[in-house]
């Protein structure tokens, strides 16, 4: 299935989430250990800001991430931007910037990012996320052969244990190093 597809699959179900943050959720804990509510919103939207820029084969800036006060406007409409630049003929071809990865891997991470911390976000302020399925099926492949090197690079952190009973969406979490069943 297309990238951009996938992408605009992973919006449709993030955008809910992050319509659903309030104020009084800004300042809350999330999986993330090193980002509330508010900090992570600016990662997530700088995420998806930079990866508009590795679809167009542009080096991405991930040294420093601003603040984006006006995130509940900008989401949904870089959202949109992020899907159309890996829509772009070419986007997933060849190697995309600094990265120094295969576009279409490169595609795959945000496609992560957008999934992962769309929960992590959910299951700070005490909303429901579930993935597409098809979007989880890719960024499941992406995490099985990307895993060991996202936890050197400390990416990921060492995969969390999951019971038998673990969803797939459940396992993938805990491959990320994120207890899917511990409580927000």
């Amino acid at each position: 299935m297309k990238l951009s597809v996938l992408l605009d699959r992973a919006r449709d179900h993030a955008l809910p989430v992050i319509a659903g943050i309030g104020d009084d959720d800004l300042t809350r804990p999330t999986p993330c250990a090193d980002y509330d509510v508010r900090a992570l919103l600016d990662h997530l939207l700088h995420v998806v800001v930079e990866f508009q820029k590795l679809a167009a084969k542009q080096d991405a800036d991930f040294g420093h991430t601003p603040a984006y006060p006006d995130w509940r406007v900008r989401f949904p409409a870089e959202t949109a931007r992020l899907v159309e630049a890996w829509a772009q003929p070419g986007a997933t071809e060849g190697i995309s910037g600094a990265m120094k990865m295969p576009a279409r891997t490169v595609g795959g991470l945000a496609l992560l990012d957008l999934t992962v911390h769309a929960w992590d976000l959910a299951r700070a302020t005490g909303q429901y996320f579930e993935p597409d399925a098809e979007v989880l099926a890719e960024v499941t492949d992406l995490v099985a052969r990307m895993g060991p090197m996202a936890v050197e690079w400390k990416v990921f952190k060492d995969p969390v244990e999951v019971p038998g009973d673990a969803s797939p969406f459940e396992r993938l979490l805990a491959a990320t190093g994120r207890d899917p069943r511990r409580p927000a």
